[in-house]
């Protein structure tokens, strides 16, 4: 993650709050959730970081992974990153929260383009962020369903609600099996003895310019014809059999996808990992949003030892691929494919080696401090952003410093100010 410049940099002022929402990886249930059916995604380690204070005149927005500041105010054009943050400001104007002029910064390590919703951690973190700030009480569905109405009416992307909910729900090494069309939801564990692993092909791609909203068209157009609501009506593959070419193959995919989610729920991790393989036959020939990038390194993690099954993940036409392994042999496998499989830039997203995002320091000045009975005057004080526990290291202007952590002091000794 390029962690660009601090809030205090490009604002002047330290941060008030601090939030954070993980991506997520889809095992089992691409291209249900907008037919109403059933998805089976974890999340990843990767973070979306958001600090936040109150600011003046308008809402600026600094992406300290792009080293851009972007500006909008009430009713403006949102644009970049602005839609997704914007689209968050403007969903809880609509539900009659007053939202004054925001200073954000944002800082991720999800990877954009991999089909690791880093949009929604994104809306998931701003929404966490401005809840805080503004002393508003938001439940994690309620969360979810804001920031999707964000994406979906000011990002323009037709998606489903599973990115919203799995990076709003999703507990790290669980599951959340998710009923779209209820929102009835479970978290449960992996399979005995498996983990994940995630590739990414070196090849992004976006939502907005790809043939998502294509296909999702195409499963609205196979239901009216068939006379249902949504796909998830349909049970039975013989009703597709009066569907013209490519509905009835848009259909078969999602129908059969969601009873291999259901299938997996009960699933020992060869059935699971044979599960993720027929569904990535069935994207790649039933949905067609695969390439022969993505075939090829599904098809190298096939084949090696240690793995159940993989296939493509998120809404194809380029990012991750995600296997389920053997239990400890995750990352060795990921280096092995990624060292043997040179066509494209691939890379190993999970298992993660990225430092904590919360752990980037934000470095502020305030005129006095207490710190147990000791009183600073004048002092520089640096606080990382870890929302759960932090250390902070005080320098005084007489370059005495107090290492310690939750202000209690424990260290004492000398320094200069960088």
């Amino acid at each position: 993650m390029n962690s660009g410049r601090s809030f205090l940099q490009v604002f002047g002022i330290p941060p008030t709050v601090t939030a954070a929402a993980p991506g997520r990886v889809n095992l089992l249930g691409d291209h249900t959730d907008y037919n109403g059916g059933f998805v089976l995604p974890s999340v990843i380690p990767q973070e979306t970081v958001v600090e936040a204070a109150l600011g003046t005149g308008v809402h600026q927005v600094y992406s300290a992974t792009l080293g851009r500041l972007l500006q909008f105010g009430e009713g403006g054009e949102l644009a970049e990153f602005g839609r997704y943050v914007g689209g968050c400001v403007r969903v809880l104007e609509n539900r009659g929260v007053a939202v004054p002029p925001l200073r954000l910064r944002i800082a991720s390590q999800v990877p954009v383009g991999a089909g690791l919703s880093s949009s929604a951690a994104l809306e998931v973190a701003t929404l966490r962020a401005l809840a805080d700030l503004l002393g508003i009480v938001l439940e994690a569905e309620e969360i979810a369903l804001l920031a999707h109405c964000a994406e979906t009416e000011f990002a323009g992307v037709s998606c489903g609600i599973m990115d919203q909910m799995a990076c709003s729900l999703g507990e790290a090494g669980r599951m959340l099996y998710l009923d779209t069309s209820t929102l009835e939801r479970k978290l449960l564990p992996l399979p005995a003895g498996a983990e994940v692993l995630v590739v990414h092909s070196g090849i992004p791609r976006s939502l907005v310019t790809s043939a998502y909203n294509e296909r999702r068209a195409e499963c609205e157009a196979a239901a009216a014809m068939l006379g249902v609501e949504s796909l998830r009506a349909v049970e039975e593959l013989g009703m597709l059999k009066v569907l013209p070419s490519p509905l009835r193959e848009r259909a078969r995919h999602v129908v059969t996808e969601n009873a291999r989610v259901l299938a997996a729920l009960e699933a020992a991790a060869p059935e699971f990992g044979t599960l993720m393989s027929q569904s990535h036959a069935s994207l790649r020939d039933d949905y067609a949003v695969s390439l022969p990038a993505l075939d090829a390194l599904v098809a190298a993690l096939q084949h090696s030892n240690d793995v159940f099954g993989a296939r493509l993940t998120g809404a194809g036409f380029g990012g991750c691929c995600v296997a389920l392994v053997a239990e400890g042999t995750a990352a060795a496998t990921g280096n092995r494919i990624t060292k043997t499989h040179l066509e494209f830039s691939t890379s190993v997203v999970v298992p993660s080696t990225l430092s904590d995002a919360r752990l980037q320091p934000t470095l502020f000045a305030c005129d006095k401090l207490v710190v147990g009975p000791v009183q600073l005057v004048q002092t520089v004080v640096i606080l990382s952003s870890h929302h759960k526990a932090f250390d902070i290291l005080f320098l005084h202007y007489g370059f005495k410093f107090v290492n310690g952590t939750a202000g209690e002091p424990t260290a004492h000794g000398s320094g200069k100010l960088a």
